[in-house]
């Protein structure tokens, strides 16, 4: 059956479809070596190119994608390309022949910890539109008297320069004096969110990690700068998640559903025997619960 060729686009993870639209405007789409019009519509056996970039084949583009756990160092930004030569996540991920890795959500340079990547834009879009409410949970490093008037504002809800915002869970993680450890729940993600609701009370953010998306946590074994493939049954619980349906069958990724290890050269591992991490959200419904998927800390 024919679709939309922004929809088949974007599940390729060349893009959100509104950029897609521009990209065939603009000519860079071509469809049997015809320049592509928007309303165009494509089918398993129509030929399709990106800036002379051939895509896989309709049928193979509508299997599963693989879906990356990374874990996101300091210093690294969430861009392809950077004019000032500083490193992105993109340069650790594995090489794709007719496709992309599309990032799902945005860490900035100084945050670290858990990014997911897909080859499905359709999938990254679900997941990052507001409308979804998928949960960020993020464990937070806190200077300064932390009382608990400040965690009901954080709470309740506090004016922004881009509107009010607010934590749909804080829990206490730890720490003494001045330094205090905080869990935190969004289901949005403007820019430097977290960051700025503790500002506004006057506090600083010492160290930032996301520790969860939606109903993937981070595991422990994945180390910073290294990626494990999700397991098949957490990779359709994500879709679910999104709204889309899940298609089992069909070509595998070119990983085989195997955990990765994080260079070319370097051997894929056997999946650990404790997954319990990113799991246990999806089995036990607590990805809609602020606290279902919160990891131990050590």
């Amino acid at each position: 059956m024919d679709e939309k060729l922004q929809k088949v686009l974007a599940r390729a993870g060349f893009g959100s479809r509104r950029e897609l639209e521009e990209w065939i405007a603009a000519g860079r789409v071509k469809v049997n070596c015809e320049t592509a019009k928007l309303g165009d519509r494509v089918g398993s056996k129509d030929r399709i190119t990106v800036d002379g970039k051939k895509l896989a084949s309709h049928e193979q583009s509508a299997q599963v994608h693989p879906v990356l756990v990374y874990n996101k160092p300091l210093g690294e930004i969430c861009t392809r390309n950077d004019p000032e030569g500083r490193p992105t996540v993109f340069d650790h991920l594995p090489p794709l022949g007719s496709a992309r890795w599309v990032a799902i959500g945005r860490l900035d340079i100084n945050t670290t910890g858990l990014l997911l990547f897909t080859t499905d834009g359709e999938l990254a879009n679900r997941l990052m539109h507001p409308s979804a409410q998928v949960q960020r949970e993020y464990l937070v490093r806190v200077m300064g008297e932390v009382s608990s008037a400040v965690l009901e504002n954080l709470e309740r809800g506090v004016e922004l320069d881009d509107g009010v915002a607010r934590f749909d869970g804080i829990r206490h993680g730890g720490g003494e004096g001045v330094n205090q450890w905080y869990y935190v729940v969004l289901t949005e993600g403007r820019n430097r969110e977290v960051r700025r609701l503790w500002e506004s009370q006057g506090l600083k953010v010492s160290r930032l990690k996301r520790v969860r998306y939606g109903s993937v946590g981070l595991p422990s074994y994945v180390k910073m700068g290294k990626y494990v493939e999700l397991p098949s049954s957490e990779t359709k619980t994500l879709y679910q998640l999104a709204g889309l349906r899940w298609q089992p069958v069909g070509k595998p990724s070119q990983f085989g559903g195997r955990y990765l290890a994080k260079k070319r050269g370097d051997k894929a591992v056997p999946p650990p025997r404790d997954r319990r991490r990113t799991g246990a959200a999806a089995k036990s419904g607590a990805a809609d619960k602020p606290w279902g998927a919160a990891p131990r800390r050590r």
